[in-house]
């Protein structure tokens, strides 16, 4: 018989003493098989309700499956029919999985989950008439994903293209989306209403533009069925090993969560890791917070993971068996850390907040406590200050000892921080240019005068993971929104506003839930985005 492979190495001391510990607890209460099982108690009565309809990710390596012939017609279709540019239009879960899934594989996808209209601009002018789009949304109502619908829709129209041919849509039954699908003539797939979005890797969200754009989807539901006999486990559960890991070093302090790929062969699972994470545990002032591509500070609060190598805790493994580990291990942490890991009580805050600006008309025109060049700077904390390197400097003067800084930025993640090099430059500027292009850059500039963690978040698609976390976590971070001017908005057939309004409705909205908790936030707009970003980057290497 085969060995068993180690999935989860625990090489802290400390760490694992106290994992042991809990695990020993866990098991005595029987949890570990109990979860297995599905039981929707182990949260809590308060939890219950909502448990009882999340646990389907636990079989979904064995009922995807079912799924397998009809996304193979609809594969063969889309190469029959010369359909080779694959967009995915979905926020959250519905896009982070399946981007790690093509990473990955090295297949190509292009995934909209943004608002900026230059991104969309940039994935409508790309191959439109070789272009099959995946429109998911588990609720059916998501307003990023359904503009991006709309967008597609009438692109399509005006280039003579029937959008029923081009159009397929990931949705739950019953769900607005589906009734709009079936009227309009679209292929639907259906996915296990039993699942919630960030936890539905191995669901039809994962699968379907995956194998779209060429990933071999049985092979993952392959791995994740390999390792799902382990999870009933009381010994050699690399689930219950990795979520006892994490709840135990958050009682203990340690409840920043550093993530690590460099060495492993898996391409971004640490961006999926920390929607996972984040949204799930981030809430009742308590919480784990994911920092993703960050140099570890080694202070008492982090705790370093790896994947496939390195760190206090190293997780290896296929991707599919990593999805459904982690997974695990969050419902886990959740029952350690005594949270709900199936809700986001949160999240539909900034939503709210969003809506209403965008109903109010036109949004509110502040004025800005400093303009410097192209940046003007908005937020109670730039109020007299003399210039930006000092309102850089008092948000991090502001983070309390054990709390985080946070970077938002609603601008096009594919191109906002791209520096150009001009002809004959030396290898130095060509250096530097790429350094800038890096939007990293920004937060290591600031994380080297801080010996505090600094995440950084892609606008809107944060809302849907760390942004649980900031206003549901514990209330420790400091927050620096970075927005910009749009050239070449883009109109939202049907509504009443464009990309970039509802672009800076989202920012508006999500600073509006952060002041009212009292937390420090600043909002840098850049008149310019190409001048502000380089603009942005000096003051910053000027701390």
């Amino acid at each position: 018989m085969a060995a068993t492979p180690t999935y989860v190495t625990i090489a802290d001391e400390r760490l694992a003493g106290q994992t042991a510990e809990t695990i020993q607890r866990l098991v005595s209460e029987g949890v570990h098989e109990a979860l297995a099982n599905g039981d929707p108690t182990l949260w809590g009565e308060d939890a219950q309700a909502e448990a009882a309809v999340r646990l389907g990710w636990l079989s979904l390596p064995l009922t995807s499956r079912e799924l397998l012939p009809e996304i193979g017609k609809l594969v063969e279709r889309a190469r029959a029919e010369g359909l080779d540019h694959v967009v995915l239009a979905g926020m959250g879960g519905s896009s982070l999985a399946p981007e790690v899934i093509c990473n990955t594989a090295d297949v190509p996808l292009t995934v909209l989950d943004t608002t900026d209209p230059h991104q969309v601009r940039r994935a409508l002018a790309d191959r439109l008439d070789r272009t099959v789009v995946v429109v998911a949304s588990k609720s059916g109502g998501t307003v990023e994903t359904d503009s991006h619908r709309r967008v597609y829709e009438k692109a399509f129209r005006d280039a003579g293209i029937d959008p029923a041919g081009r159009i397929v849509v990931v949705t739950d039954p019953g769900s607005p989306l589906e009734q709009a699908a079936i009227e309009a003539g679209y292929p639907v797939i259906l996915a296990d209403p039993n699942v919630g979005g960030r936890y539905s890797a191995l669901s039809a969200f994962g699968l379907v533009p995956s194998a779209l754009a060429g990933a071999d989807v049985e092979k993952l539901l392959d791995d994740a069925a390999e390792v799902r006999p382990l999870l009933a486990r009381a010994e050699g559960n690399p689930g219950l090993d990795l979520g006892a890991a994490l709840g135990a070093a958050a009682l203990a302090g340690r409840d920043k969560l550093v993530l690590e790929d460099s060495m492993s062969e898996i391409n971004g699972l640490p961006d999926w890791i920390e929607q996972l994470v984040a949204e799930s545990t981030g809430k009742s002032a308590k919480g784990i917070l994911p920092v993703v591509g960050a140099d570890p500070n080694e202070t008492d609060d982090e705790l370093v993971a790896g994947i496939e190598s390195g760190g206090a805790v190293t997780v290896s493994g296929p991707l599919g068996a990593q999805f459904l580990i982690w997974e695990y291990a969050t419902a886990i942490a959740g029952r350690v850390l005594g949270i709900d890991p199936f809700n986001q009580p949160n999240v539909t805050e900034s939503k709210e907040n969003t809506g209403a600006l965008l109903a109010a008309g036109e949004l509110p025109a502040d004025t800005p406590a400093l303009v410097e060049g192209p940046v003007e700077v908005y937020g109670a904390e730039a109020e007299g200050a003399k210039d930006l390197r000092e309102v850089l400097t008092r948000l991090l003067q502001a983070i309390p000892e054990n709390g985080y800084m946070a970077i938002m930025a609603y601008l096009d993640r594919e191109a906002a921080f791209d520096a150009p090099v001009a002809d004959g430059a030396s290898f130095d500027d060509m250096t530097d240019a790429w350094s800038a292009a890096d939007p990293l850059t920004l937060r290591g500039l600031l994380a080297a005068r801080t010996d505090r963690p600094v995440t950084f978040g892609w606008g809107p698609r944060f809302l849907h993971s760390t942004g649980q976390y900031h206003k549901g976590g514990p209330q420790n971070g400091v927050f620096l929104q970075i927005t910009g001017a749009n050239e070449g908005d883009l109109e939202v057939p049907g509504k009443p506003y464009t990309l970039g309004r509802l672009q800076l409705a989202q920012a508006l909205g999500d600073q509006g839930a952060l002041v009212k908790r009292g937390r420090p936030a600043v909002r840098l707009h850049l008149t310019d985005r190409a001048a502000g970003v380089a603009h942005l980057l000096a003051a910053a290497r000027e701390l």
